[in-house]
């Protein structure tokens, strides 16, 4: 018999745990891809998120995220309105499907029936009806036990994805097929092929199914990967607003992609059909593909200026990009690095994030300007036993009480009002005024105000590396 949808319940688990590293230099793994505005004047997160706020049967999401992420994640939800179920903290990746049982597992305890909508944070969907009518078609044959993929309508012979081969309709679920296979992603000529045929579907990534049939099968095909996930789940701790799995546990857990570990071998595998204008933006070509253009065929965002140029992505972040003479690039500008490549090469920038990571360097890490969950700061200059700093502390936000061992520092407010806390003294500072905080004495800055509080750091010592504090008290429970 079949059900019909009750309000509010479908459940949508968004996973953000991925670094992006074909869009460096933007994204990095301190800020990837999923946290930046690359497609509109929100993040992709956002946008994820967004794009379900019309559906009233779709519950708060529950978020999983890289630890590192998570008060950036926590503000985005904020700036947008969204309260999320929870927000769960993986202490290192092990991609899909252990972050899947994980959400399964908790969602199960409150409903065992739970429909699951399985969502990467940084995807792109053009048509928000189609994806819509796609959901609640995917609904309904969670409903019927069946394991829903999502398979986007291939219009072009794409080598970058891999493919589902649809099978038989269902007979209790219109609209979708049984999943003949799985495909690995094909050579041009096979990718033809596919498209011509009509019974091959791009897979997304996307998932709507019960948490107790996900976790039956999970139980049967990678009893491990279960365990270890319900293992690190029952030794959870709760920080602040955030769930936080054992450290141990989960990183015992095999590293795992939900299509390995479940769907490729399920007998329920299904897959819906759907044309949503979707793109996983995996290159800065994808986003030339969805970008507005001008007359020249240019995609462009920043202080840009072109003169006979053509079929060129460029992104300016600080500076004024200039370009005379080019086709087929992709230039994107940041304050730190500019990266220059041809556009049909950018699926090889990750062997350029690998060359930083052998070579020890830090720009595939952060940006100039570092997120904490307090505000930012931003390198302005550096030298010999010197370092030069741009501070914002958003308001009622406080950093941890800490002492360095190798630096003194002094600070100069430009705007707002700072309260500073240095030894046994507290001083209240505003605009124009500065105070020195000598080495090895505790102190903590404070905005008590009602704006942000806006200053200029200068540290001098022998070592001037981030390592160097010591917290003795921290709001945000950081080590």
């Amino acid at each position: 018999m079949t059900q019909t949808l009750d309000m509010a319940s479908i459940h949508p688990v968004i996973l953000s745990g991925g670094s992006g590293t074909r869009l460096w230099p933007l994204s990095r793994a301190a800020l990837p891809k999923q946290l930046l505005p690359l497609a509109s004047d929100h993040s992709l997160l956002q946008d994820t998120v967004s794009r379900l706020a019309d559906m009233p049967e779709v519950a708060a999401p529950m978020m999983v995220c890289n630890v590192e992420h998570r008060f950036m994640i926590a503000e985005q939800m904020r700036q947008i309105g969204a309260q999320p179920r929870a927000i769960v903290l993986e202490p290192v990746g092990r991609n899909t499907a252990p972050a899947i049982a994980v959400a399964a597992l908790m969602l199960s305890r409150d409903d065992p029936d739970a429909l699951m909508l399985v969502l990467p944070a940084d995807h792109l969907i053009g048509d928000i009806e189609a994806f819509h009518a796609a959901i609640r078609m995917a609904a309904k044959a969670a409903q019927q036990g069946h394991l829903a993929t999502f398979g986007i309508v291939a219009a072009t012979p794409e080598t970058g994805y891999g493919y589902i081969r649809k099978g038989e309709p269902l007979a209790d679920s219109a609209g979708a097929y049984q999943v003949a296979a799985f495909v690995e992603k094909p050579d041009l000529a096979t990718a033809q092929q596919y498209v011509d045929s009509g019974d091959y579907f791009w897979n997304s990534g996307m998932f709507l199914l019960r948490a107790v049939d996900f976790l039956n099968e999970l139980q049967m095909l990678r009893p491990d990967i279960l365990e270890a996930s319900r293992a690190a789940l029952d030794a959870a701790t709760l920080d602040l607003d955030f769930v936080r799995l054992d450290p141990a546990a989960f990183e015992a857990c095999p590293s795992e992609s939900v299509d390995y570990a479940v769907m490729e071998h399920t007998r329920h595998a299904a897959v819906v059909p759907a044309d949503m204008a979707w793109n996983d933006i995996g290159a800065w070509s994808a986003l030339w593909d969805v970008a507005k253009k001008d007359a020249d065929n240019n995609a462009t965002r920043g202080d840009v200026m072109l003169e006979n140029a053509r079929n060129n992505f460029v992104r300016a972040e600080t500076r004024m990009v200039a370009m005379l003479g080019v086709s087929d690039l992709v230039v994107v500008e940041t304050a730190d690095v500019v990266l220059v490549a041809q556009k049909d090469q950018v699926q090889d920038v990750k062997k350029l994030v690998d060359r930083l990571k052998a070579e020890k360097r830090c720009e595939h890490l952060v940006h100039k300007q570092v997120y904490r969950p307090w505000g930012w700061y931003e390198g302005i200059d550096e030298g010999e036993r010197f370092q030069v700093k741009r501070i914002m502390v958003k308001p009622g936000e406080k950093l941890s009480l800490q002492m360095h061992h190798h630096r003194a520092e002094h600070w100069i407010v430009v705007s707002g009002t700072a309260s500073v806390s240095c030894g046994d003294e507290v001083l209240l500072l505003t605009e124009n005024q500065s105070t020195y905080i000598p080495l090895g004495t505790s102190h903590r800055l404070e905005n008590p105000g009602k704006i942000d509080l806006h200053m200029i750091e200068v540290q001098s010592g022998s070592y001037l590396g981030e390592d160097d504090i010591v917290r003795f008290e921290d709001i945000y429970q950081r080590t």
